[in-house]
């Protein structure tokens, strides 16, 4: 089973410019593809036309067939909201159940709610659970139609660290041989989810691939930055010198954990101007040539000292 989508739709807010977006791309079964991107990219916008809830040229098809003219509840998609939008008059096993009044062939409300663990709330209304069991209970929503395609608008945006980090894990058993499509702005549940990323910007895909390859080898000065890169400006002859076959590029892309530092000596000078704990590792800002550059390391140097800093050529990305 294959999701094509190619698609353009224009918007137009109440004073606001028109915004369009458009987009190409295939997605195989069982299969997730995340669609990354920053706020206002227009990735929820995308996904919504593609559940069939705005109008747009071209088309969206599953397995050849052309679901254009459908309605979204003829569509076999599961829609995951990023507020859940569950109904307050009922309870989550009805909220569960609600897909009985569109589709013949549904799932088991008890199974469902079991393998997410909340069966002890279905007698339960949603103004009384938490963030992380209103998602649950949404996921479980949509689960419940056995939808060919799975879409998912940020269900882990609202929630605090700690639940998103415990419930990304359970996504991970959810979405396993499920056909999805995943709309998030954060990179983490990005590399954890993806099986392939889709990085979008005003409007566009700008880069697809493995999470692997597009975190590594981005391929413009905005994925890099987005994905967490240095992207670092080669306008000095010190960091010109630093990089082999540096040629004609503008910048130098290079992620933190492949920035390595050298107290003895290095392909440039850089001054320690902050250190921060993350999890088991320090996040250290250097001062290089004008310019701020991360690092991360189990041993960190002093801030205000001077160390020498060499980028893995291997790691690296000339833009």
């Amino acid at each position: 089973m294959t999701l094509s989508v190619d698609v353009e739709a224009t918007f137009t807010a109440r004073g606001a410019d028109p915004f369009t977006t458009a987009a190409a791309f295939e997605v195989k079964r069982g299969e997730t593809a995340v669609v990354l991107g920053p706020s206002g990219s227009g990735k929820s916008l995308l996904l919504e036309t593609v559940a069939g809830f705005h109008s747009h040229d071209g088309s969206v098809a599953l397995d050849g067939t052309d679901l254009t003219s459908k309605a979204p509840e003829n569509r076999r998609f599961g829609f995951v909201f990023q507020n859940y939008m569950l109904f307050p008059n009922m309870t989550v096993a009805e909220n569960v159940r609600y897909g009985d009044r569109y589709h013949e062939t549904t799932g088991d409300a008890v199974e469902l709610l079991a393998e997410l663990g909340i069966s002890d709330l279905a007698d339960r209304y949603p103004q009384t659970l938490s963030g992380g069991e209103k998602q649950r209970v949404a996921l479980a929503r949509s689960l419940y139609v056995r939808p060919d395609v799975l879409l998912l608008d940020e269900p882990l945006s609202a929630l605090d660290v700690p639940t998103q980090t415990r419930l990304r894990q359970d996504m991970l058993d959810v979405l396993d041989g499920v056909t999805a499509v995943y709309v998030t702005h954060d990179r983490t549940t990005a590399r954890t989810l993806a099986d392939r990323i889709l990085v979008m910007n005003e409007g566009r895909i700008v880069q697809r691939g493995t999470p692997d390859a597009v975190f590594a080898r981005p391929t413009s000065q905005f994925v890099a930055q987005f994905t967490g890169s240095n992207c670092v400006p080669l306008d000095t002859d010190d960091l010109r010198g630093a990089v082999d076959g540096s040629g004609n590029a503008e910048y130098l892309a290079v992620r933190p954990e492949n920035v390595r530092l050298d107290n003895g000596s290095g392909d440039v000078t850089a001054t320690v101007e902050r250190v921060v704990r993350e999890d088991a590792a320090f996040r250290v800002t250097l001062a290089v040539s004008g310019h701020r550059i991360d690092a991360y390391t189990t041993d960190p140097p002093a801030p205000g000292s001077s160390v020498g800093v060499s980028f893995e050529e291997s790691a690296s990305t000339l833009l």
